[in-house]
């Protein structure tokens, strides 16, 4: 058996919010690092010191760049070989299952360049077994080396929290496997000089659970909060104070707070691919996935009925209303607007009729939802709207300004003090 290889150069194939922010510490640790993305619009910005990701800025992008090691590429043509190489692309469902062409396309284009003592690491979320059942034949079969014998293979869930300044790639634990000793090693001693802190596991099948049962952990949590939210409406009680004081508890208890719906690739997906795996190969449903996914996927048609609600007390209806958004993303303080909740808000209030508009500065023009109009922040935009319905809390938002000069806000966030303009979820 061949021992690790301790070279230098990283290949991380996507470049997206996780595989960018790995790139630029790698370089840091001192690595070579070439950078592939089939998004060729994506490489050119960042050959250009141009970072779309938050926690990545352009200065922490130009100075790796600056290094003469890190080369973003769209091509494999472009890649000379790997000592490591790190698959962090899409896993997204199609239809209720895993679409893993993604990493299919990433394992076999590092096959071919693939050679004795590397090792290749899998990131992407997905369905326990992929890495040992999906990723090592075809990088065998692309290669004609055995995995675990002539190079080494393992799985690291990725646990970047977009717009965190606390928990960061650095500081948060990672979690890391291999399918055999040797492998566990190699894998964990590259991260060893990327992070603070590696927890390893016994096989890539316990780090594929462990990041599932993390997301299904808070995606099912969150349903309840939100479940709660609308019972509690209708029976007169503030849900906001009631975990504020829940919260008081120091053991046996930790926050969540429903919101407008959920968002992003974590909580919409990946739950349900544990709740496929289930279903696949044990033939059970996962009660409480399936039950967490109808609670949270309907929430965005509960905060349009309370809004529709609020509008009928006043004698007005949605029909011409113009209805401003407050942030369009899918959390505070990123511009990642992957399943956000907002979509379906926005499309069922343009079936109603409303005049809509939103606001988000992390958001790029062209992600917006195709029914609102742009616009900034201003007083005059919150004057001039029927209803304000804060979407996401961004530190950009300035609350006393909403409050001052809206005439209605239905706050989803539990962002603004409730009061005579202002209703809370």
């Amino acid at each position: 058996m061949m021992s690790p290889m301790a070279g230098n150069r990283l290949v991380v194939v996507g470049q997206g919010y996780v595989g960018l922010a790995l790139s630029v510490r790698a370089v840091e640790a001192g690595f070579d690092v070439v950078g592939y993305d089939v998004d060729g619009d994506r490489i050119k910005s960042l050959a250009a010191g141009q970072s779309f990701v938050e926690d990545v800025g352009d200065q922490a992008l130009q100075a790796a760049l600056a290094t003469g090691r890190y080369r973003p590429v769209s091509s494999f043509t472009d890649v000379d070989g790997f000592d490591i190489a790190v698959i962090a692309v899409p896993t997204p469902l199609r239809e209720g299952a895993p679409d893993l062409s993604y990493i299919e396309a990433a394992a076999r284009s590092l096959a071919g360049l693939l050679q004795p003592g590397a090792t290749v690491i899998l990131e992407s979320t997905t369905y326990p077994g992929t890495t040992e059942e999906l990723v090592g034949p075809i990088l065998e079969q692309g290669s004609g080396l055995a995995a675990g014998t002539d190079f080494q293979l393992g799985y690291s869930p990725e646990r970047i929290d977009p717009g965190n300044p606390t928990h960061t790639l650095v500081s948060t634990p990672k979690v890391v496997s291999g399918v055999d000793g040797p492998s566990l090693a190699a894998v964990r001693g590259f991260y060893d000089r990327l992070v603070d802190q590696t927890v390893p596991v016994s096989s890539p099948r316990t780090a594929e659970l462990t990041k599932l049962l993390e997301n299904t952990f808070r995606h099912v949590n969150i349903a309840l909060v939100n479940e709660l939210a609308m019972f509690a409406n209708d029976l007169g009680i503030d849900i906001w104070e009631a975990v504020d004081a829940a919260s008081s508890k120091p053991f046996g208890y930790l926050r969540f707070t429903p919101g407008p719906g959920v968002g992003g690739h974590c909580l919409p997906v990946d739950p349900s691919y544990l709740s496929w795996q289930v279903r696949r190969r044990l033939g059970h449903s996962f009660r409480f996935v399936e039950l967490a996914n109808d609670v949270n996927d309907h929430m965005p048609d509960y905060v349009v009925r309370r809004l529709v609600a609020s509008l009928n007390r006043r004698g007005e209806a949605v029909l011409g209303r113009r209805i401003l958004l407050l942030g369009v993303s899918f959390k505070r303080n990123v511009g990642d607007c992957r399943e956000a909740p907002s979509r379906r808000i926005a499309r069922l209030l343009a079936d109603m009729g409303a005049e809509l508009r939103a606001c988000d500065p992390h958001v790029a023009l062209g992600e917006f939802p195709p029914s609102v109009t742009p616009v900034e922040l201003t007083p005059d935009e919150l004057a001039a709207a029927d209803a304000v319905v804060a979407l996401v809390d961004h530190d950009a938002f300035d609350a006393q300004t909403v409050v001052r000069h809206a005439r209605y806000v239905l706050d989803t966030r539990g962002w603004l003090p409730a009061g005579e303009t202002v209703e809370r979820l």
